[in-house]
């Protein structure tokens, strides 16, 4: 049985709504033991996820439906605790693997949300929905990186 995520949202495709799932994110991930940094990073990487979703999937079109789920990952003796984000809509489908961010040097506004999501969170998987629609799962642990880079080392 598939438990369900602790917060689910659903919104419209609306860039005005952007401000208050930010500050949503952002607070749950303090609550779930991230520093200010951190949390802050999470936030970002939903915003840069749902601005793609509205901008790129629905054309700017602001009535599509998105929803965004969070889940407090549970404590993980090298990870730490964690947070997974799903956002799935009804847009056009692309092929994940041609989801890519732009080139860096390639120096111009805008265009580095893929780029940015990639580098803050721990892991990123964009799925193609059956039917229709992406899904976009995000999760991020409080010592994901440095536990990586010692694992590394």
């Amino acid at each position: 049985m598939i438990e369900s995520p602790p917060v689910r949202i659903e919104m419209v495709s609306d860039p005005r709504y952007l401000g208050c799932i930010r500050e949503l994110v952002l607070h749950a991930a303090r609550q779930l033991g991230f520093q200010d940094k951190a949390a802050g990073q999470v936030a970002m990487a939903a915003d840069e996820a749902l601005a793609n979703v509205i901008k790129h999937g629905y054309g700017e079109r602001p009535d599509g439906k998105i929803w965004m789920s969070l889940t407090p990952l549970g404590d993980d003796a090298v990870l730490g605790s964690g947070i997974r984000i799903v956002i799935e809509d009804e847009a056009r489908q692309v092929d994940p693997s041609c989801i890519k961010g732009r080139d860096l040097s390639d120096i111009r506004p805008g265009g580095l949300g893929v780029h940015i999501i990639r580098e803050v969170m721990d892991e990123v998987k964009y799925e193609q929905r059956q039917g229709v629609g992406m899904r976009l799962t995000l999760v991020k642990w409080t010592n994901g990186r440095a536990a990586r880079s010692a694992k590394s080392a």
